[in-house]
């Protein structure tokens, strides 16, 4: 209310004078180039409350490792690269940082947008002596459910027989002494829990040689320390050679769930030869090169080429065993190296403690023997990202961008409520092993989804 002798002005909207209409489209410029500039900065960012008009904020990522293929990656997509105590929306992280994130002690709390590549407890698949006591004891669960698939013959199982006899030392010494003396003078490979690139690894074929390795192995230092547990496990003493030389397969598999179970083979793996021709006798135990296919090893070998790095594509190892061994028998083998993938991926689930901020990528290490029967060897949390030729920077770098497509939502903003369904397209080089939501989706309708995606079936 305003005071009798006052009156009230209305502003002049539309001035006439023209400097003031000059200083007024200047400064609705200025305005007009301050929302441009705030929404450019932000761009990609969700709607957010309050807001009548969409803005979108940019992705942003972080990574300890200093590995250019994650870099490029995310540069490429054009995320924007921040520190670990940034606001990140994808963590491409170390093991220890990760076990560090979700320790209780570090209080942290990630929000709705963010992803991380490990799982809190990886090790439950990426310790030798946890797969191995892991995939025991689904065979268990199994056989007391009187399930099909724990079907024995000849003291063997008929589908879940795909890692070597396996003993974790010392806890199972007496176990594998009892096993050992059924076939005296076999050959056994020793390997340490927690250490990869074929660190501390050594074959045996005489139990006073592990006797021995066990009493040279307690120095004074060591007394007061809990002894390094290793695995033994029987040698695959038949592997297929070509060129006469032992090989194993490295394949990469993605999983987004555990429980429910979702996960993807990526197509293109490659073969890691040794440098020297196989030669199972015993003057060439100890010759890691003719032993150990890890490049870690073989690349220190007078023999290795660094052109190719001792390494074949697995499609050219397709085709080979289609031209030797013929089609359908090679159809097989990989049918069944998929179904170890799953079934290795089902013995951990139940103890994984699934978190749905996590993905993590698999590096799978498999040995076919001559019989062409894949066995699992190893399954590593952090598969190597460095490239050792041209081929393995490409490999590697197209891994890196499928990864990506699939566990980003097709709003592009990472999201953990999304159903993480991702299109035919978003898959690239990878391929659906399983995905327990389609399966319990399609389950009653007709057979054609399951017969065609499941092969596990």
């Amino acid at each position: 209310m305003l005071p009798k002798d006052e009156k009230f002005v209305f502003p002049d909207l539309f001035p006439e004078n023209k400097a003031a209409k000059e200083e007024e489209e200047t400064t609705l410029n200025q305005a007009k180039k301050g929302l441009q500039e705030f929404l450019e900065k932000n761009k990609e960012r969700p709607n957010m409350p309050g807001c009548k008009f969409t803005v979108t904020m940019r992705v942003t990522f972080c990574t300890d490792l200093d590995k250019s293929v994650v870099v490029a990656n995310c540069e490429k997509r054009g995320w924007m690269h921040v520190g670990p105590e940034d606001d990140w929306n994808i963590y491409w992280a170390g093991t220890q940082t990760c076990r560090s994130l979700f320790s209780v002690d570090s209080g942290y709390r990630m929000h709705d947008n963010q992803l991380i590549n490990h799982f809190p407890n990886h090790y439950e698949i990426s310790r030798k002596d946890l797969l191995v006591k892991n995939i025991k004891r689904y065979r268990r669960d199994l056989e007391k459910e009187g399930n099909v698939l724990a079907e024995r013959g000849d003291s063997k199982y008929l589908h879940l027989d795909f890692i070597p006899v396996t003993f974790v030392l010392p806890a199972d010494y007496n176990m594998f002494v009892e096993e050992y003396r059924k076939a005296p003078q076999s050959t056994w490979i020793m390997k340490p829990c927690g250490r990869s690139q074929g660190s501390g690894i050594f074959l045996i074929n005489k139990l006073s040689k592990l006797k021995r390795w066990s009493r040279e192995s307690k120095s004074p230092f060591q007394q007061q320390l809990t002894k390094e547990s290793y695995v033994i496990s029987k040698y695959i003493d038949n592997p297929l050679l070509i060129g006469g030389k032992k090989f194993d397969l490295r394949l990469y598999v993605l999983v987004t769930s555990f429980r429910p179970l979702k996960a993807y083979q990526f197509r293109l793996g490659f073969c890691r030869f040794c440098t020297v021709k196989y030669d199972s006798s015993v003057a060439e135990l100890d010759n890691m090169y003719v032993h150990l296919t890890n490049v870690s090893v073989q690349k220190h070998g007078g023999e290795y080429n660094s052109m190719h790095g001792g390494k074949l594509s697995v499609q050219n190892l397709r085709l080979h065993l289609e031209s030797t061994r013929g089609k359908q028998v090679t159809e097989r083998l990989f049918d069944q190296i998929s179904w170890l993938i799953i079934h290795s991926l089902k013995a951990v689930a139940p103890v994984i403690a699934t978190d749905r901020h996590c993905f993590e990528c698999y590096g799978y290490d498999i040995i076919i023997d001559n019989k062409l029967k894949p066995w699992l060897i190893e399954v590593n949390a952090s598969p190597s990202l460095t490239s050792t030729t041209a081929n393995d920077r490409i490999l590697k770098h197209k891994l890196m961008d499928n990864i990506f497509s699939i566990i980003v939502p097709p709003s592009g903003m990472p999201d953990v409520r999304w159903n993480k369904i991702p299109s035919q397209e978003a898959l690239g080089d990878f391929e659906l092993l399983i995905d327990e939501d389609l399966i319990h989706l399609h389950e009653g309708e007709n057979s054609s989804f399951l017969s065609k995606n499941n092969r596990w079936k």
